[in-house]
């Protein structure tokens, strides 16, 4: 059987001997992608104690704060998946019960594991998506190829967002050490301030990849991760539209250990990087947090879904999808965890 308990979470885990991927039944997140011999884990795991998002009730569970973003943060883990929003509901969507990033990543997820491939599947009731994704991990391999399928259940075309919320933490993730290689081109900070002015990027400032301008004049090289005691920041990337494929390189000088996504540019043009370091005090928070998003998809910015569509593109490029009436999208991508005595690109 391949269902396991995770941090108290039902859970189920896909293993070649090699790499170990666990994927939660609620949430339907990629809680890790780790290195059997070693027990290296490159995502994200919270400081806090994560919890199902169905046993989740706002009047008995204040630690995970008081908005619409409260629900997800109870159970979040590693990679979620955002879909059909990729940042926050508007006032009247989070009045009927929208949370940030949209259903996918807090309805249970029908899980199967038959071989080397785990498969999964949700129906997004408010959204009308059926969405379905599929993880391949040879016997013996270091990386696996993920297939996903959204299916459009109504008679309309719609706009959709869909971003790949892969988060990297300790203790993969450390201050002033792990390094970061992405095909990226223009870039821009985002407009709006979410760290309580403790931003220390220009916002709004466009740049090209990797060096960011900062409110003090000076720029910094987003390749390494930041050493500053506090910070929060989000920044976008057009990834490279001169190369079918984009990716991030992930590499820890300390582990040794060089981890990342590999996808087609035009499924998912942008590649937006967020930072939480010690910024965010409220719960669940606390000011402990240590992590960084590399979360590729289909739109520059987290935002209300009016927002996105009000804002096009950037970079003349698109910031959303359609999905066409009774169709579906597909895409593939690989990740892989690939030890080394130094940091090359893998040739994955």
């Amino acid at each position: 059987m391949s269902e396991i308990e995770y941090r108290g979470r039902r859970a189920h885990v896909l293993s070649n001997g090699t790499l170990e991927i666990i994927v939660t039944v609620e949430g339907g997140h990629i809680a890790e992608v780790r290195d059997q011999a070693t027990g290296l884990n490159p995502l994200w795991a919270p400081p806090w104690p994560t919890m199902e998002p169905s046993q989740y009730d706002p009047a008995k569970h204040g630690q995970y704060g008081g908005n619409s973003e409260s629900k997800l943060l109870a159970g979040i883990l590693g990679h979620n998946l955002c879909l059909d929003t990729f940042g926050g509901p508007s006032e009247a969507e989070a009045g009927a019960g929208m949370t940030v990033h949209g259903e996918a990543s807090v309805l249970a997820h029908d899980i199967a594991v038959k071989g080397d491939t785990l498969s999964q599947a949700v129906v997004l009731e408010e959204a009308r998506l059926r969405f379905t994704r599929h993880i391949q991990l040879p016997a013996g391999a270091r990386v696996a190829t993920v297939t996903e399928r959204v299916e459009n259940l109504a008679a309309w075309d719609r706009p959709i967002a869909w971003t790949e919320h892969a988060t990297l933490g300790p203790p993969f993730l450390e201050k002033g050490g792990t390094e970061f290689r992405v095909t990226a081109t223009r870039s821009k900070v985002m407009e709006g301030d979410f760290t309580g002015g403790k931003g220390h990027l220009r916002m709004g400032a466009e740049f090209d990849w990797p060096m960011v301008p900062c409110v003090d004049g000076s720029f910094e090289d987003l390749r390494v991760f930041t050493k500053r005691p506090v910070s929060g920041a989000f920044t976008t990337h057009l990834m490279d539209p001169a190369r079918e494929e984009a990716r991030f390189t992930a590499w820890s000088p300390a582990h040794r250990f060089a981890f990342g996504y590999i996808w087609k540019q035009k499924d998912f043009p942008w590649l937006g990087i967020w930072e939480e370091n010690h910024c965010r005090v409220s719960g669940p928070w606390g000011g402990v947090t240590l992590t960084r998003g590399m979360e590729f998809g289909v739109s520059p910015f987290p935002e209300s879904r009016r927002a996105m569509i009000q804002r096009g593109g950037l970079f003349g490029t698109p910031g959303y999808r359609w999905a066409p009436a009774r169709g579906e999208l597909s895409v593939r991508y690989r990740v892989f965890l690939i030890p080394g005595s130094e940091f090359i690109e893998p040739d994955v």
